[in-house]
């Protein structure tokens, strides 16, 4: 996989294994249609736990398939759509899902000659995750009845949300940024930042001021350094 620092100086990276390549792309092409492109990235970087509602209607039990299980059923149907934010100029709407000899699925395109196994999947949601700063939605219920509750926890918030506006997530991080003494950016420069960038930028400087009040707890005798969650809080510079 690419390293930290070739991620911030290129436009796109290469999924290992594959001729597949994910672009990139800047917070000015992302504003352009927010909610499109956090639609597609979440949906296929989704486990079943984040589609149990979808997946229970179906009469699928989101705890026995897989993350891959659950692309294969995603990526065909996003592929319709136009995906070029994220795969350029690659034309991807003739991928489906095929079978070998042995009669493993996969995802193909004929015209591309590309196939999307398990574990070129994983490489691809990996660094589709990592530049986005998403972390991968896991949770397993203990029993048939927390499976339930789950689900209708679930379908109860998804009806609620359904009323609502989508709500800009990238354009208020954005707005507070260029307002934050530690972002280097205003707001035109900060349009012409790979999302990637951004996103980094971000993390870092909530850490810094988590940092920084942290380190005034202590010197003022607040804060008990040995309960603190996580020694990261005493570094400036986050471990990951």
């Amino acid at each position: 996989m690419e390293s930290r620092k070739s991620y911030l100086n290129i436009s796109s990276v290469a999924i290992p294994d594959t001729k597949l390549n994910i672009r990139i792309p800047t917070v000015r092409e992302i504003l352009e249609d927010e909610s499109s492109y956090y639609s597609i990235v979440s949906s296929l970087t989704a486990t079943p736990f984040q589609y149990m509602v979808q997946l229970d209607d179906m009469g699928i039990d989101f705890t026995t398939i897989t993350d891959y299980d659950l692309f294969k059923m995603l990526f065909p149907i996003y592929s319709q759509s136009d995906l070029s934010i994220l795969f350029g100029d690659l034309a991807v709407s003739d991928f489906a899902v095929y079978r070998d000899d042995n009669q493993k699925e996969f995802i193909y395109s004929p015209n591309n000659n590309i196939a999307i196994d398990e574990k070129v999947y994983n490489n691809l949601v990996d660094i589709i995750r990592k530049i986005n700063l998403f972390e991968k939605a896991k949770y397993k219920p203990g029993n048939e009845s927390a499976r339930k509750y789950l689900i209708e926890k679930e379908r109860k918030k998804q009806k609620r949300n359904s009323k609502k506006p989508y709500e800009p997530y990238l354009e208020k991080i954005v707005i507070a940024l260029v307002n934050a003494s530690e972002f280097p950016y205003d707001y035109d420069s900060c349009m012409n930042l790979s999302i990637y960038r951004f996103n980094q930028s971000f993390k870092q400087i909530q850490h810094k001021i988590y940092f920084d009040n942290t380190m005034i707890g202590v010197y003022a005798g607040t804060v008990d350094t040995s309960k603190l969650s996580s020694k990261d809080a005493l570094f400036w510079i986050p471990n990951n």
